[in-house]
Order: C-alpha cells, then structure tokens, then sequence
C-alpha cells in the first residue's frame, strides 16, 4: 500500500515538472538567443553548429530552471492533492504528511546530487568548449551582416549597398555600390556592379569579391593643389569581370580579442578553483604590498633607506616646524600639503585597480561556492513548495505559480543584490553566496511547521477576526437610521 502511494506521489510530481522544466528551459534559452543574437548571424553557420553552440551555453541554465520547477512542481502537486481531497484521505488513513513529503523529498535530494555533479564537471567542460567554438568561428568567419538596400560600413574604410542578397551563405549578390570613404584631398572611386559573388580568399584576412558588369569611376586627386584638382577629369572605366580584395584583418583580430581563450575560472570544478582562489589571494597581496610601497615612499621617502644605516649612528633629527621663521615655516607647510595631496591623488587613482582586484576574487569565490549553494536551494525550494501546496491547497496554474513565481523573484533579487555588494567589496563573498539560502530556509521550515501542525496560514477569516477588535476600537459606532 505505501509503496503504491509513494509512486502515486511521485508520478504525480513528473507530470507537471517535465512540462514546467521544459517552458522555463525554452524561456532560458530564448533569453541566450536575444543575447547572443549578433555571434550568429552574418557568418554563414548551419542550423547543426548554431544548435551545437545553444547546447553548450545553454548548459549553465540549468542551475536556475532545476530550482524553480522543483518549487513550481511541488505547489502544484500538494495543490492538487489538497484540492481533490487526496491530502485529507491519505490523513485520514494515519499517513502523516512528512511521510507523504518523504518520497518527492528523496526525489529532490537525488535532483540536488545531480546539479552538483552536473555544476561541477559538466558546465565548466561545456562553457570550455563553447569559448573555443566561439573563438574558432571569429578567427575563421568575421561578423560581416549585410542588410538589402542600406548603406553598410562594416568593411573597413568602405561604404557599401546591395539591393539584394541571396545564396545559402548570402554570397550572392545584385545591384552592388561600394565607396572608398576618403576625405576630400584622397582619390576618390565607387564601384557599381549589376552582380556579385563572395568567394574565399586564399588569406583569411581579406574578403574576396568577384564583380560582374559594372563601372570604376575615379578621381586621383591626391596631392594635387586646388586649381589641379579642379582640372582633374573624371575617369570611368568599365568592366565585365573585377576581383576586389578587401582587409577585414581589423575585424577578424577585434573578435578573435572578444572571445580569446584565457585560464578562465569558469572551466574549472570546485577543486581545481581552490588553487585558482589561492593564487589569486597571493596575486591580489602582491599588488597591494606594491601600492602600499610606493605609497609610503611618496609620503616619506626616507622610509626606503632606513635598513641601509648602521646600527651605531645616530639619525638626523627632522627639523623641527616652531623653530623656523616664518618663510621657512609657509614653505615647509606647503611641501606637506603637496606631499598629502599627491598621496591622495594617487590612492584615489588606485581605487578601479583596487576594485577589479577584489571584483575578479568575489566572481570566483561566487562561482565556486554556488556549485554547491544551488543544490542546497533545491531542498529549500522543495520544503517552500510543498508546504505552501498542502496549506493553500489549490492545483493547476493560478495561485500556485503566482507564489511560486514571487518567491522565486525574492530569491533572485537577493542574489543579484548580494552578488553585486560582494563584488564592490561591500560583503564577504562567502556570504553573499549562501545569503539568499539563509533567508530563505527559515522561511521553508516555518511553513514546513505550519504544514505539518495544519495550520491556516493564508486564511483571510482568520486574520479579519483577529484585527476586528483593534478596527472596532478605532472606528465609530453608527446609530441605527431611526433614531436619527
């Protein structure tokens, strides 16, 4: 009997969180698209590499969806059980409601396993993999997006038109204008072909172009004096086949720079990011060890020399400021000031290097600590939303996806808020990484108190007979309309 109910209960739940994950999932990834939008387009990708590349950036949504579809899941599960009167029978045959939690509770637990394993050793292996797909495609296919009927100036140091665009790579080409954009004191030319075809070039750095019937017109004004360049006639030249080359290594060197591959904390798992947290505490000590060197040697630069005199002699004594006359006194006053306020300007120059140290140390320390704070969340989101489901008891998609929804949104404001405080170094990155989880997992046990002791909690009656007597004593008594 309890083992049919523990997969009635657990089949139950797969329902709805099959559905659930899938739509977050889609929502996620759409989001990467919007994002992502210019890395795909204009470079001549296949529907196979375009669908590779979603696949590995992609893999990090999985550490938001799993969470929130447990929460979303488990409301509606206990809902509906509360709502077709499941909940109560299975009550009222001595069935507790911690041991009717206990099965989906082993269920969430293996989930909060697998996103550990799947944080640690998956995602790092495909956001490795998806950093070099990404550079390999800069490297190899430069962002050249060509739009029919607008002028284009994504070709350095040319303006070009096509009226359309068409092939399966858009290599084909009609009703082509390209203009030198040069000042006035250059040779001028513009280009005007009936077709075009892009073909590869021999050197990956250039664009290669084939033209078909059309026209050069030029005019070589460069170094020529006013008058000359008045005298200067126009020259067209026609042409049935032209082959232009155009220098898109700018282009090419700009994105390879983007997506260059580096010693990036986000390939690595939780272990290998302690040597990468170690290291950068000692880079971070090293640096600040130099800033405080040299600022102690611009405010006295004695300071540097102390060790280099004997022990036996005697130092010079400063001279001292009342002694002094009064010219004196102004101009070492004076010099302080100087030194002060040098000083000070130099620490405030120091402060964005200060702050994109103690930034890239709260990244990773945020990075690695959430490998395991997310699989954590995924209990405290289960213990939320299956108390809320057997207290409000009501299934399907109203109410518990609008509660579900709005604690998530607290704990995702909380995570964005803390996140950014630890990477101003306002708070410790340890904590702002488990924060959200400490706010929240009082709040999950103490529903989880109400749930069990089958309290009202969101009972509107309830609350209206407990504020009456305080409304009651703030508000008039009305006399009765026949005694007036």
């Amino acid at each position: 009997m309890i083992k049919k109910l523990d997969g009635y209960v657990i089949k139950t739940f797969f329902g709805p969180f099959l559905f659930i994950f899938s739509v977050l999932f889609f929502i996620f990834v759409v989001n990467i698209i919007w994002i992502r939008l210019a890395q795909f387009t204009g470079k001549g990708l296949s529907y196979w590499e375009i669908l590779k590349l979603l696949s590995y950036l992609s893999a990090i949504v999985v550490q938001f969806v799993l969470p929130l579809t447990i929460l979303l899941s488990a409301i509606m599960t206990f809902g509906d059980f509360g709502e077709r009167y499941e909940l109560a029978a299975m009550k009222a045959a001595g069935i507790s409601l911690t041991r009717i939690m206990m099965p989906l509770f082993t269920v969430t637990v293996l989930f909060s396993i697998f996103l550990f394993f799947f944080s640690n050793n998956i995602i790092p292996d495909f956001q490795r993999k998806a950093k070099n797909m990404l550079y390999n495609i800069a490297a190899s296919r430069p962002a050249l997006n060509f739009t029919p009927g607008q002028f284009i100036q994504q070709i350095p140091g040319y303006s070009v038109k096509f009226d359309k665009i068409s092939g399966e790579n858009g290599e084909n080409l009609e009703g082509v204008f390209i203009h030198r954009m040069a000042n006035s004191f250059e040779d001028q030319q513009s280009i005007v072909a009936e077709k075009g075809k892009f073909v590869p070039a021999a050197n990956p750095s250039y664009l290669k172009l084939i033209l078909f019937n059309g026209h050069i017109f030029e005019d070589n004004i460069a170094n020529l004096e006013y008058q000359q360049r008045l005298k200067q006639p126009d020259q067209a030249i026609k042409f049935d086949t032209l082959v232009s080359h155009f220098n898109i290594s700018e282009i090419i060197n700009k994105a390879i720079e983007e997506e260059r591959i580096s010693d990036d904390y986000s390939f690595q798992n939780y272990i290998e990011l302690n040597s990468t947290i170690v290291k950068t505490k000692k880079e971070n000590n090293k640096i600040l060890e130099n800033i405080n060197s040299e600022l102690i040697s611009q405010t006295n630069g004695y300071v540097t020399y102390i060790d280099k005199y004997k022990k036996n002699s005697a130092p010079v004594a400063p001279p001292k400021i009342d002694s002094a006359k009064s010219a004196k006194k102004l101009e070492m006053i004076y010099n302080a000031y100087n030194k002060i306020d040098i000083a000070k300007q130099a620490t405030i120059g120091k402060n964005p290097q200060l702050k994109d140290l103690h930034a890239y140390f709260s990244r990773v320390v945020l990075y690695q600590q959430r490998i395991i704070a997310y699989s954590v969340t995924c209990l405290i989101f289960f213990l939320i939303g299956a108390s809320l489901g057997s207290i409000i008891r009501k299934g399907g998609l109203g109410l518990p996806v609008v509660i579900a929804i709005f604690v998530f949104i607290i704990f995702y404001v909380l995570n964005l808020s803390v996140e950014n405080l630890a990477w101003a170094g306002q708070m410790d990155p340890y904590l702002a990484s488990w924060l959200p989880n400490m706010v929240l997992f009082p709040f999950g046990a103490w529903l989880t108190y109400k749930a069990l002791a089958d309290s009202q909690v969101f009972d509107i009656e309830k609350y209206k007979a407990f504020f009456k007597p305080i409304v009651q004593r703030f508000s008039k008594h009305k006399e009765h309309q026949r005694y007036r």
